[in-house]
């Protein structure tokens, strides 16, 4: 298969990283690529999903990895997996001889082993360039669901109109279920035997990096997990922290002892994020240094700073993450630099999954959330037109329009941008340039 076929039915099928910001998959395939990489480290805390997909769909999922390798003729392939995640890598083993070229990188049951820059020198030793791509070291990263999308569009003529989203914490039965794009937060809520405290907080998209968000939320391509937590929940106060009272208590508790920098994973590869240098600057309203602004842009906001370094409680990741908007908003652009040597002691400073859990009060947490592949039926969803990364899609439909399960009701915009399709047969009620709004025929 050529790049240019394979480019177009990512494309037409409306795949986008199942995870994180949801760039476009088609828009990552380039002949450049020396290696490709399958992101199987599950970055955030009690995520199951993907090594649940590849314990039941290894064959599949390595089949497709394995074509993606020889369509941009890269040299070697990875899935990058924890040591941890035994029934999966049996599984792998079970179906690598088939695939050559396609080996293992295993890796270390810590936290953010899963952020691509990490992923790419764990299993490669490049370190991407600060604020670079991928690409431009020869890289290219898919997550495991992401793949398994593209089996199911080359393989089964599916898009993308569901997604997989792990249901966990507070919940009667913790539960990795298949919602409709479009469903909401409580619906999947509710799959899993609903919320066992009074007025829950839904932290969506992981512990470290998530948000809290209302339950009429909708699913989309990138929605990983649901965490049911208490209105007292650690994690929920440090969330709702106002950034006047952080840069307060910056001011009158840091000590300077600079273990936000010493563990940060960025800077331990070279990268020139220093938070305790901002911490500094920001809290003494300090701009004779311009470059530890212009540094935020460096920044990952994997959390590991305010949530786990910082014995005083403090949040450099939540301020930089301010001061980097405002940077954007006024304009400024990251500065081109080059990564320095990686840091000597960085293999003594891996921040132990278990023992972050246990910092997060989430261990009590760490239960099975079985996989359940049967997409689920709902009465009516509303599906957002941006997805992803890039351009929202163009609305192709009307009210009172039938359409099909599977139907573009959206095609891709000029430039970055994928097709949107419905993920339920049913009567469109509303549609705007926004979102579509589609009442099921079949409940």
């Amino acid at each position: 298969m050529e790049i240019k076929e394979l480019a177009a039915l990512l494309q037409k099928s409306g795949v986008v990283g199942a995870g994180g910001a949801g760039f476009p998959t088609y828009a990552k395939l380039d002949a450049r690529a020396e290696t490709i990489i399958m992101n199987c480290a599950e970055c955030e805390p009690l995520l199951k999903l993907h090594r649940q997909l590849l314990e039941k769909y290894a064959d599949e999922i390595v089949s497709v990895f394995h074509l993606v390798m020889e369509t941009v003729g890269a040299k070697e392939a990875i899935i990058g997996i924890k040591k941890a995640y035994k029934a999966a890598i049996k599984a792998l083993e079970g179906v690598l001889p088939k695939y050559p070229g396609v080996r293992l990188g295993l890796l270390d049951e810590v936290y953010p082993a899963g952020d691509e820059v990490v992923l790419i020198y764990e299993v490669t030793h490049k370190v991407v360039r600060p604020g670079g791509l991928p690409i431009e070291s020869g890289v290219i990263v898919f997550n495991v669901e992401t793949l398994y999308n593209l089996y199911r569009a080359m393989h089964k003529n599916e898009p993308v109109v569901d997604k997989l989203v792990s249901v966990v914490a507070e919940v009667n039965h913790p539960v990795t279920v298949r919602m409709p794009l479009g469903s909401t937060v409580e619906e999947a809520v509710q799959l899993a035997g609903g919320a066992k405290v009074k007025d829950p907080v839904y932290f969506v998209g992981g512990p470290m990096m998530g948000n809290i968000l209302p339950g009429s939320t909708p699913i989309t391509k990138t929605t990983n997990a649901i965490l049911v937590l208490p209105q007292n929940h650690y994690l929920v106060e440090r969330k709702r922290a106002n950034t006047q009272v952080m840069l307060k208590r910056a001011a009158a508790s840091c000590c300077q002892c600079s273990m936000c920098t010493d563990l940060c994973p960025r800077h331990a590869l070279g990268h020139p994020i220093q938070p305790h240098l901002f911490m500094r600057a920001a809290t003494c309203k300090d701009a004779q240094d311009p470059n530890i602004f212009l540094d935020t842009f460096f920044c990952s906001s994997c959390g590991l700073c305010e949530l786990y370094s910082c014995f005083q409680g403090l949040s450099p990741r939540s301020l930089i993450a301010t001061y980097k908007n405002g940077l954007r908003a006024a304009g400024v652009k990251a500065p081109q630099v080059q990564a320095a040597p990686v840091q000597p002691s960085r293999e003594l400073r891996k921040a132990p999954m278990k023992r972050l859990m246990a910092r997060l009060d989430l261990t009590k947490y760490d239960a099975a959330a079985p996989l359940q592949d049967e997409c689920v039926k709902v009465k009516s969803v509303k599906i957002p037109l941006r997805q992803h990364i890039g351009a929202p899609a163009v609305c192709a439909v009307k009210a009172g329009d039938i359409v099909e399960r599977g139907q573009v009701i959206a095609n891709p915009a000029n430039g970055l941008s994928v097709a949107i399709h419905a993920s339920i047969t049913g009567r469109v009620r509303e549609a705007d340039a926004n979102s579509i709004t589609i009442d099921s025929t079949e409940i």
